[in-house]
């Protein structure tokens, strides 16, 4: 089994940011993702409210971070599922798809996943119209029509990114105003090629062998409307990946966000958490960032000096 002082699951943001603090720290710590580093922050189109940075995509942003992890000596495991974690002892044990480690300190930056609309045709054709990532697919896209559902950050970045590429790009929120800060709003409106649709709701997505249209539900008209589309990017918020450590004794809240203190301190000593899994109201790279320092400083303090933050 291999031992390591701190061991941070998860390689967005938050645990990149993590990573960079504990090593930097001195401690000897190992980073282990799922897929590939990065997390969902690679998904932004564009990022123009990172401090310091007027404009930046996600991917590039997420790769600057891998790069300074690795460059301060932290160790980064790709393509790695955590199947186990036993934080019962002082010592933790992470146990993967590949082997087992232990260490004196684990933080859990587990992040998020997508969350789906639930409506009929959404499954059917997912990755054959349906998709959760503008810069992913949206240019497969381009020159033709396409939906974007949301009235967040996300979604607004999303709709403005995918109107330098398709002809047309429809925003389909539920309520009555959007979400997202007001200067992304204004820079929507001012599209040509883009129409919004509120206090609408998307209520089925149909196509043959790939999406053709969506049909959606006008609240305030009572009036259903079919719009010729040939993708529709779900832009709805987010869901929790908590259960491993849920599983392992971890405690979260009636939404499955892990409960953190001021310190990104959980239940269980020596266990801590940071970025989109935990209950901060606040879901932003920035605040992300923050929370990965905070939680492998006292992380630090909880395994060089164990009277320090305990």
């Amino acid at each position: 089994m291999e031992n390591w002082e701190l061991i941070i699951i998860g390689a967005g943001a938050a645990g990149l940011s993590a990573g960079i603090y504990g090593a930097r720290s001195g401690l000897k710590t190992l980073i282990i993702e799922e897929k590939m580093a990065g997390g969902t922050t690679s998904d932004a189109p564009i990022i123009e409210n990172y401090p310091g940075l007027l404009q930046i995509s996600g991917s590039e942003l997420a790769e600057k971070m891998v790069l300074q992890c690795r460059k301060v000596g932290v160790t980064i495991h790709e393509l790695e599922p955590v199947s186990f974690l036993d934080l019962k002892s002082e010592r933790k044990i992470v146990k993967t798809s590949r082997a087992a480690y232990e260490a004196d300190a684990i933080i859990v930056a587990t992040g998020s996943h997508y969350r789906e609309l639930g409506v009929k045709g959404e499954t059917v054709f997912r990755g054959k119209g349906v998709s959760y990532c503008g810069v992913c697919d949206g240019p497969l896209f381009k020159g033709k029509k396409v939906l974007v559902v949301g009235g967040g950050n996300s979604a607004v970045t999303t709709a403005l990114y995918l109107s330098g590429i398709a002809a047309e790009v429809f925003l389909v929120h539920r309520r009555d105003d959007l979400r997202a800060e007001e200067v992304l709003v204004k820079i929507l409106v001012s599209k040509k090629n883009t129409k919004l649709y509120l206090n609408t709701e998307v209520i089925e997505i149909k196509g043959e062998k790939f999406v053709t249209s969506a049909l959606i539900f006008d609240k305030k008209r009572n009036e259903t409307k079919e719009l010729a589309v040939d993708a529709v990017f779900v832009q709805v918020g987010e869901t929790p990946n908590s259960k491993i450590a849920r599983d392992a004794g971890v405690e979260v809240d009636d939404e499955g966000y892990i409960k953190i203190d001021l310190f990104q301190r959980t239940n269980i000593p020596g266990v801590y958490a940071a970025g989109d899994v935990t209950n901060h109201p606040v879901k932003q790279v920035g605040t992300a960032v923050g929370q990965g320092i905070t939680a492998a400083l006292s992380a630090y303090g909880y395994i060089r000096r164990p009277y320090y933050r305990k």
